[in-house]
């Protein structure tokens, strides 16, 4: 019988083949161009960053108030205000405490929390998984809500749904968050009791496993919803308008004309070319989702980094309001990043030139 094992030999050349396969399908997907968008991106947004943080520090600086005062009170002498001012490095030129802040933050050093007598990293960190997920559970719901949304209303147009969707989104645009948010927060939880009013979770209970993750959910209901409903509004009025224009096209009446259910031709066919416009509103939206959390997480005593905000506004905590402002200028830019490299995994007729 023969021996039908194969060589060292012939096992590394098929490997190799198979890399170099992978390799050229990757540069056809990928051409050298989208390398080079890349590359551009990621320095621009490093330089967006830069800028970003100097126009912050000199914004917190220059607004009025002392954050000595907050911390010795304001019957101090002014010789105890001194050593305060030198321990925290306020009694520096402002250049110079910039030049400073500017090199310790390149080495991750975020500094020292004048109210919470902590690292502002430790401070801020604290607070992150909170509004992390309640900013990504918003997100998801706004996404996915405002497109199912807007492929129904274009699907049903003229008539009384779509008439329906559309007097959501026109109210889901008048409200601002921070009203909605007391809506629904008298309406579900005071009077009929469906959900909590405050916190993340319940103080009064020590609760562990499906019980403690139903009781995180019901808690996080309220404020992902608050902050969805403005963006649910903002998708599906886009993608509705994109939904009307695709499907007036010839290759979705050709589509038809075949027999395909119209949920292929909706989902299959008619969606993936209308999405483009809407991922650009997805990926911008994390900004305007930061800034609605701060009211948001103030109206259900959430414990994120939107309350975290006021607290160091009203104590004029410099180190931790730059953090802040530092963290979400980082994660706006990488948000804009990754909606610029997503465009051609959406849309492949989209070709980036040199």
């Amino acid at each position: 019988m023969p021996n039908a094992s194969i060589s060292p030999r012939r096992t590394f050349i098929n490997r190799f083949d198979t890399l170099h396969y992978a390799v050229s399908q990757m540069k056809n997907f990928f051409p050298r161009s989208y390398y080079r968008l890349f590359i551009r991106r990621v320095l621009q947004s490093l330089i967006l960053i830069f800028l970003l943080i100097v126009i912050n520090f000199f914004l917190i600086h220059l607004a009025p108030g002392d954050p000595v005062y907050y911390l010795a009170g304001q019957s101090g002498d002014e010789h105890y205000y001194q050593l305060i001012r030198a321990k925290f490095g306020l009694d520096q030129p402002l250049l110079t405490q910039l030049w400073i802040y500017l090199g310790s933050v390149l080495r991750g050093d975020l500094g020292y929390s004048i109210s919470y007598q902590q690292p502002v990293s430790a401070v801020i960190f604290s607070r992150v998984p909170a509004t992390l997920l309640l900013i990504l559970s918003a997100l998801l719901l706004a996404s996915v809500g405002g497109v199912l949304l807007g492929v129904e209303a274009a699907r049903r147009e003229n008539t009384f749904y779509d008439r329906l969707f559309n007097t959501f989104a026109l109210l889901g645009h008048s409200f601002p968050s921070f009203s909605i948010g007391h809506l629904l927060l008298l309406f579900f939880a005071l009077y009929l009791g469906l959900f909590p009013a405050q916190g993340m979770t319940s103080a009064s209970q020590n609760l562990s496993g499906i019980s403690y993750l139903f009781d995180l959910l019901a808690h996080l209901a309220l404020p992902a919803l608050t902050l969805a409903v403005v963006q649910i509004a903002q998708i599906m009025r886009l993608t509705r308008s994109e939904m009307l224009n695709v499907l007036s096209e010839n290759y979705i009446t050709t589509a038809r004309a075949k027999g395909i259910s119209e949920r292929r031709v909706l989902y299959g066919h008619a969606l993936r070319n209308a999405l483009l416009p809407v991922v650009t509103i997805i990926g911008t939206d994390l900004g305007m989702l930061l800034s609605g959390a701060v009211l948001t997480e103030t109206v259900f005593a959430y414990p994120g980094l939107g309350t975290l905000t006021l607290e160091v506004l009203s104590a004029r905590d410099y180190p931790v309001l730059m953090g802040l402002f530092l963290l979400v200028s980082i994660a706006v830019a990488v948000m804009n990043f990754l909606t610029d490299i997503t465009y051609p995994l959406v849309d492949p007729r989209i070709k980036y030139s040199r």
